[in-house]
């Protein structure tokens, strides 16, 4: 087994799969009540007294549970043409792992590892969002920049609770995705919940192929000079240098400022955080590591800044998450940005990625993380030192309060009272 990468994100929707059994009992009653007395048996001695066990598995649990159902499928279900070896298997080690009820903790199939590296690299299809279980529920963890689910009004905390007018209730999260995915150009409804509504709205969704940029850049003209404007989508393999070539691409003369944009970025790579937070920060910690059965793992910047002087604004919301959290953590911690916008998502966690046989893999939580002062991020997310909203109207008219805000703010400098009425007093 190889361990890929460290990564810290909330970023692709995967299985959630339980396997289990049933025995009817007025249909072979007598063929099968010995052995099903067996199982109750053997179940009984797998689950002992409920306490966690840290010693060998092969030695503490009887597994002959696990092929005594097997047996039975292969004996009495009605369709035998379905047990298909591969898919109980994976359905198997993915109710393991399901089983310990961390959403952030998954098992991988080939063809889910393959979607997760497209989505590091910048490559989708579907509607374009993400997507995660919470204590049962579909929510959008963000619609990604420029997708077909952005651009229908999909938003971060979104309840999707049907697709094409069919209930996700009891429907496994792989298989909501599977029914959300469909052809380019074809269109899917999601019936969704927002806020403390309990009436779903309809939302319409043409799929799409989904490129997802890592960084997108621009230059404002102010009265005062220019600021420069970053947009971060994702922390994926190229987007330490992507963002530090758009970085160095600023005109340096009259350049007032710069808005680092991490709006809607689900995270990625650990190690991407400290490559990004090194660009602005001339010595100190990015994030702390605290793994299990080992002294905490404290990350810090290389020590070779690209713009540590220049006045600099984060600008999040609900769907920053993850690397995201640690970025603006680290620079708000540090006294050496300004975090406008929304509280962010609240991901406090690390995962690394191990590759098993065949393709398949297991994303497995190691560690919590914390900011340079202590916070863990997990429980509330980055709190904004000035909070501006962005309304669902505003977003739709284009009008952008929190990027105005920080404008205002690196224009001028001002309180961050002025800076919000700034951002605040109108809206389209």
């Amino acid at each position: 087994m190889k361990i890929l990468r460290t990564v810290a994100l909330v970023l692709l929707p995967l299985i959630a799969l339980v396997l289990g059994w049933e025995l009817g009992a007025t249909y072979e009653a007598k063929h099968l009540m010995a052995e099903q007395q067996r199982i109750e048996d053997l179940f009984t001695v797998a689950s002992g007294s409920g306490q966690t066990v840290q010693s060998d598995p092969e030695k503490e649990v009887d597994l002959s549970l696990f092929w005594s159902v097997w047996r039975l499928l292969q004996k009495h279900y009605v369709s035998p043409e379905k047990l298909e070896t591969k898919t109980m298997v994976y359905g198997a080690v993915s109710g393991l792992v399901s089983a310990i009820g961390d959403p952030y903790t998954l098992f991988m199939t080939p063809q889910d590892m393959k979607m997760f590296e497209n989505a590091l690299s910048g490559t989708l299809e579907g509607i374009g969002a993400q997507l995660e279980l919470q204590n049962g529920q579909v929510v959008v963890v963000a619609p990604l920049k420029g997708s077909p689910a952005e651009k229908a009004g999909l938003q971060t905390k979104d309840v999707i609770v049907g697709v094409d007018g069919k209930s996700l209730e009891g429907i496994g999260l792989e298989n909501v995705v599977a029914l959300i995915r469909g052809p380019k150009g074809t269109t899917v409804s999601l019936s969704v919940l927002r806020g403390t509504s309990h009436t779903p709205v309809t939302i319409a969704v043409t799929r799409d192929s989904i490129h997802i940029p890592s960084v997108e850049s621009k230059v404002v003209k102010t009265a005062t000079g220019s600021i420069g404007v970053v947009a971060l989508n994702q922390f994926g393999d190229d987007s330490v240098a992507e963002l530090k070539k758009a970085i160095q691409e600023l005109p340096t003369k009259d350049l007032k400022g710069l808005v680092l944009d991490l709006r809607f970025n689900g995270g990625g790579y650990l190690e991407g955080a400290t490559d990004i937070v090194s660009m602005f920060l001339k010595s100190g910690t990015v994030v702390t590591v605290d793994r299990r059965d080992a002294d905490p793992e404290v990350h810090r910047v290389n020590g070779s800044p690209l713009l540590p002087d220049i006045p600099l604004v984060v600008l999040i919301n609900g769907g920053s998450a993850s690397a995201s959290e640690i970025t603006a953590g680290a620079l708000q911690d540090s006294k050496r940005a300004t975090i406008i916008g929304t509280q962010s998502f609240g991901k406090g966690t690390v995962q690394e990625v191990i590759e098993l046989p065949g393709g398949s893999s297991l994303r497995v939580t190691v560690a919590h993380w914390l900011t340079p002062a202590g916070h863990d991020l997990g429980k509330k997310g980055v709190t904004p030192d000035i909070v501006v909203d962005r309304t669902t109207a505003q977003y739709q008219a284009e009008y952008d309060p929190q990027l105005l805000a920080a404008e205002a703010w690196l224009t001028v400098h001002r309180d961050v009272t002025a800076g919000q009425k700034t951002a605040t007093g109108s809206s389209k």
